[in-house]
């Protein structure tokens, strides 16, 4: 039921490649800010994610708020915002009748605001988190919650969605997947540890399975070598123990099914003209 799909690239940072892999140097590398277009042929058309967009830089104007555009230096905000780069093709904003959020970290819902119809999914830990925080905790956490202040009218949870009613094979070591359209060509998986409802989106294009998995790893490398990122750094981000849980599983699916392509949100080798 999808019949095309394509990742964008929504702007990158720059921060140490040692802080997202153990075996990591301490040069400064680009990490792409991934977002995935995809078209269902009865229900239109479907972002994972937006990446960056100008909201995220009108959000870190303010202290304290302005220390996470210090910590991860962001570029292509701008030129590179989802909406401009799918109005380009012919896909006009209003066109996008659904988001799914794998998580609320600003790098992935900055371009939020740039559609205005579109229903929004997440994880109801995640939006709970967030809606916890003060704006100190917020920016410790990763969050930018101006970007997501008109979200709420249009805001709906994955456990309100059915669970599939048919789950591949291949996630049988995850837990049961919810199906956004209640015909199995969406399936959203929890995956967490990387941040608070951090999820991935399965979907097949027929040619095979793809799984969308965010955060889970910042790396294809990284995962196929079972090489993890500082302890402290998923202890800061999330949860430590549930993200090395997600990651050995992930690492197991890759080596069991290679078939399955496992495309993580801020990997150079998905990187759009890479060659993947």
């Amino acid at each position: 039921m999808i019949d095309h799909w394509q990742l964008f690239e929504a702007g990158h940072c720059r921060h140490p490649e040692i802080a997202v892999r153990r075996d990591g140097a301490l040069s400064v590398c680009e990490f792409p800010s991934l977002a995935a277009a995809l078209h269902h042929r009865e229900h239109g058309w479907l972002l994972f994610d937006t990446g960056y967009a100008s909201h995220f830089l009108h959000a870190t104007d303010p202290f304290p708020e302005r220390l996470y555009r210090w910590t991860t230096p962001v570029h292509g905000a701008c030129e590179q915002a989802l909406a401009g780069q799918l109005s380009a093709l012919g896909i006009d904003a209003a066109q996008i009748g659904h988001i799914v959020l794998s998580h609320l970290h600003g790098d992935h819902v900055a371009g939020v605001a740039d559609f205005p119809q579109a229903q929004v999914y997440c994880a109801a830990a995640a939006w709970q988190h967030l809606r916890r925080c003060n704006r100190v905790q917020a920016t410790a956490n990763g969050y930018l919650p101006a970007l997501l202040a008109d979200a709420a009218p249009r805001l709906r949870h994955f456990h309100q969605l059915p669970l599939a009613a048919m789950v591949p094979a291949e996630l049988a070591g995850f837990a049961h997947p919810h199906d956004l359209f209640g015909d199995g060509a969406v399936l959203l998986v929890d995956l967490p540890g990387h941040a608070a409802g951090h999820s991935g989106l399965w979907f097949d294009d027929g040619s095979g399975p793809v799984f969308l998995i965010a955060d889970a790893t910042w790396s294809s490398d990284a995962l196929e070598k079972g090489v993890l990122p500082p302890a402290v750094v998923t202890a800061w981000l999330g949860d430590g123990p549930a993200y090395r849980d997600t990651f050995a599983r992930l690492h197991a699916l890759g080596r069991q099914h290679p078939h399955v392509r496992l495309v993580p949100s801020h990997c150079q080798r998905w990187r759009p003209g890479a060659g993947s």
